[in-house]
């Protein structure tokens, strides 16, 4: 018999040697399975959402009829009940709308010191309750004396007066803080607006039409001098903008120039090529960061290298990655700071040291290519190498060991003082 279609063996077995269902011997029974209607686990939980005890107009109203009912027949038990009924159901209804009228009324900085006060009169009358004032200042009042409370009114007055006083005072005081706050706004944008014309007017000054940089000297010192102006005119996070704009424009480092026309030399990857050793920066920071506040700043891979940070405040600043060679950072404030990656000398751990005022550096062995760190403080500096350790404790001097942390055991004071 000729294998039928579909089954080439002929045998009605499929190709993985099992009958499929649908030949075989209940392939047409039909199964016998019932739809099961869901029972809802909580039978009267369908109907409680229809109750009137969640309707908080329903229980209002319900109070007020007891408390009218109680006004009515007289009962004191149904009165009181009614009363305290209709308070917290009154409350209840009439929060969620009340809510936003206080929060705008009155603000989450004075609520505490409202409710604070609220206490504090509370805990007064509690207090002269306790020893008796109460009660002797009620028996005085129920004397008719018209002179004592002719007094009375009079002092009653002065205290009224006195309150106007202190409500002109706490206005006068609010209206301070209000325009202080708008004052730092507005200086805090006109800031902005003077650093984003200075990002202007620099890049328009040594940047040619093609975009290429285009310096020559003259170009240079003026961008210097504006450079100078708007790090004396800016606060701590304005420094720290400007020094991360130039730092990542390169304006900061070193760059290899033509000997003949003093341009900068294109490196072949989309970038200026450096020269440490006898390249000419676009805008030469020197003295201008020298006593300068920095602290809780972002300056993460910047170039400060040969920069003049004399008893500058770095305190709490993220510096991972900066380049601190043959920076001055005597008497420096470095407290906090995270110094993750820093570089504070070239060549090898060996042969460097700091900057000399007569010697050039040799970038190779990294002599006199390293940061000055006399008396600099690094307390609670966090994420310090091994090399870098090595390096501050070396020519730190005694000063600086004592603040390096994790301590300089076993590190000679190379600087000798």
């Amino acid at each position: 018999m000729p294998p039928t279609e579909g089954n080439p063996t002929g045998n009605g077995v499929g190709p993985g040697g099992t009958t499929p269902p649908e030949s075989g011997p209940l392939a047409h029974r039909s199964p016998n399975i019932q739809p099961v209607t869901p029972v809802p686990a909580n039978p009267q939980s369908a109907n409680s959402a229809d109750s009137p005890l969640n309707n908080p107009i329903m229980v209002t109203l319900t109070a007020f009829a007891i408390l009218v009912l109680g006004l009515i027949t007289g009962i004191d038990w149904l009165q009181i009940a009614g009363t305290i009924m209709t308070l917290f159901t009154s409350i209840r209804l009439g929060w969620p709308a009340f809510k936003p009228i206080l929060q705008e009324m009155v603000s989450e900085k004075e609520q505490p010191l409202i409710i604070a006060a609220i206490g504090l009169i509370l805990t007064l009358i509690g207090f002269l309750q306790i020893v008796g004032v109460n009660q002797a200042l009620i028996a005085w009042l129920s004397q008719p004396d018209w002179d004592a409370l002719g007094a009375l009114g009079e002092i009653f007055g002065a205290l009224g007066q006195i309150l106007i006083a202190v409500l002109a005072v706490y206005i006068a005081w609010r209206q301070y803080v209000i325009s202080k706050d708008l004052t730092i706004q507005q200086n805090t944008i006109t800031q902005q607006q003077t650093i984003d014309a200075y990002f202007q007017g620099v890049s328009d000054l040594v940047l040619d039409e093609e975009g290429l940089l285009e310096d020559w000297p003259q170009e240079r010192a003026i961008a210097e001098g504006r450079t100078a102006a708007i790090l004396a005119s800016v606060n701590a996070e304005g420094k720290a903008k400007v020094i991360r704009f130039l730092s990542r424009a390169k304006m900061l480092t070193p760059l290899r120039r033509d000997r003949r026309l003093g341009r900068a030399i294109l490196d072949g990857i989309g970038g200026y090529e450096e020269d440490r050793l006898h390249g000419v920066r676009v805008i030469d920071l020197g003295v201008m960061l020298a006593r300068s506040d920095l602290s809780d700043t972002d300056l993460r891979w910047t170039d400060l290298s040969e920069a003049n940070l004399v008893k500058a405040n770095l305190a709490r600043c993220d510096l991972v990655k900066a380049n601190f060679s043959r920076t001055i950072l005597y008497g420096a404030n470095l407290q906090n700071t995270d110094l993750e990656g820093v570089r504070f000398f070239y060549g090898r751990l060996e042969k460097a040291s700091p900057r000399s005022r007569t010697e050039p550096p040799d970038y190779t062995t990294g002599v006199h290519t390293g940061a000055v760190v006399e008396n600099a403080d690094f307390t609670d500096a966090e994420d310090l190498g091994d090399e870098q350790r090595y390096y501050l404790c070396a020519w730190g001097g005694t000063k600086t060991r004592g603040t390096i942390p994790g301590g300089c055991q076993g590190i000679p004071n190379l600087l000798g003082r």
